[in-house]
């Protein structure tokens, strides 16, 4: 019986790895135009870090997270979390003020596995740390707008504001007498959230809910002054910086830990898993967690999501490696002779490649094809004899002679001229 990767756990194989490659390089490329520096967090944490951050009464760390409770260690559901514990444990807020932080890696949930939700799944995740300037909630959203735009993928923005612990609670208790009204017309979950959290029953994805809920009052008419002139002021940001966006008084994020500001970006190619990319601000969060009190703002793109728009496009191109030069040996002695110049030519920083098996020169020269070559370089016998190997350039189908030299360095260096 063979064994396979466990249900909701993928391989990527190469074919569409280079896909994976091309988002992280896309990413990392505009992320530091816009000054973030990449920080690496261990998988592993403790689990009071996101019982203390996400909520304990969130569906998150009530029933998704992979935790050992023999050691009290959980697998990572999220990035932000483990960035703040890593920002205040090294006082990162001490070396500079303000902090832009960027992360790639794997993160963990047990949810139903379903197209564009794994249960490993994998998170760019971009933070500012240090300032609360409505300017930089802007800023962060145009940088994410960029980033899929540069992706070729298209988007829209979404955002709303949850207010303050000042704001906050006026709004809440109105939500909860509006909730109480229809409370035999919802779902079971939301039953549940209204007593724990009601703003998630805003957020619930039952059509009878949402039908319900369409005349909830909004927290938008419940600001206080300050979240409201900051709310304003980043609409302002995003209007200056020509960024599309709409208002949706239901987004209220899954995480407890948002303020203010909070915004997706959504697709409508992927059916019912809408949004590739998620954030907002958190001004208590590195408080509440031990650290200074300083404000941050995030958000995180998904991707698998945006691997599965890539794959829906047909033009879509890809940072794959071309070989430079392919080595075609014919017969053991030619094999012999160049085992050790292949490796030279990588010394020179010439991707090469050969064939070790002995195969015919029809098959070696359709491997150079298959590997998009830009040069083969023909070595047998006779041209051992010779003292003259033939490079062909498989753009042009020239072909030129090259003295065989017995120094492997000069060789590849010689070659190097070349095939530059």
């Amino acid at each position: 019986m063979k064994i396979k990767a466990l249900n909701g756990f993928k391989d990527i194989v190469p074919g569409e790895v280079e896909l994976w490659q091309k988002v992280e390089n896309t990413a990392r490329d505009i992320f530091s135009r816009f000054n973030f520096s990449e920080i690496r967090m261990p998988i592993l944490e403790k689990t009071d870090l996101f019982a203390r951050s996400i909520g304990e009464a969130t569906d998150i760390v009530e029933k998704e997270m992979y935790t050992f409770i023999d050691k009290q260690i959980t697998m990572r559901p999220e990035a932000t979390a483990s960035l703040i514990r890593a920002y205040i444990q090294h006082g990162l807020h001490v070396q500079k003020p303000v902090q832009r932080l960027f992360t790639i890696g794997p993160m963990f949930r047990h949810e139903r596995p379903q197209k564009g939700r794994l249960r490993q799944f994998h998170q760019m995740d971009a933070e500012v740390l240090g300032t609360a300037t409505p300017r930089v909630d802007s800023e962060i959203m145009a940088m994410g707008a960029m980033l899929l735009q540069e992706l070729g993928i298209t988007v829209s923005l979404e955002m709303n504001s949850l207010g303050c612990p000042a704001c906050r609670p006026g709004f809440r208790e109105k939500l909860l007498h509006f909730i109480e009204e229809r409370m035999d017309k919802l779902c079971d979950n939301c039953k549940r959230r209204s007593k724990t959290n009601p703003l998630r029953v805003l957020d619930c994805k039952n059509p009878r809910c949402r039908e319900e809920v369409e005349e909830a009052p909004s927290i938008l008419e419940h600001l206080c002054a300050d979240c409201d002139e900051h709310f304003t002021q980043v609409q302002k940001g995003l209007q200056d910086l020509d960024v599309q966006y709409s208002l949706n008084k239901f987004m209220v994020r899954g995480l407890d830990y948002y303020t203010r500001t909070t915004f997706e970006f959504i697709t409508e190619d992927l059916g019912s898993q809408a949004a590739v990319g998620a954030g907002g601000r958190y001004d208590g969060l590195v408080e509440k967690l031990g650290g200074p009190k300083v404000p941050g703002i995030g958000f995180a793109l998904g991707m698998e999501r945006l691997i599965l728009l890539l794959q829906q496009q047909e033009d879509v191109e890809t940072d794959s490696a071309t070989v430079d030069i392919f080595v075609a040996s014919l017969g053991d002695t030619a094999s012999e002779f160049a085992f050790p110049l292949v490796h030279a030519l990588r010394q020179k920083g010439l991707l090469t490649a050969m064939d070790h098996e002995g195969r015919s020169l029809k098959s070696q020269m359709k491997q150079a094809n298959k590997a998009s070559a830009k040069f083969v370089l023909i070595l047998g016998e006779n041209e051992l004899e010779q003292g003259q190997a033939v490079l062909k350039n498989m753009a042009t189908q020239e072909q030129q002679d090259i003295a065989i030299l017995s120094d492997n360095n000069e060789m590849a260096s010689s070659l190097l001229e070349r095939c530059q």
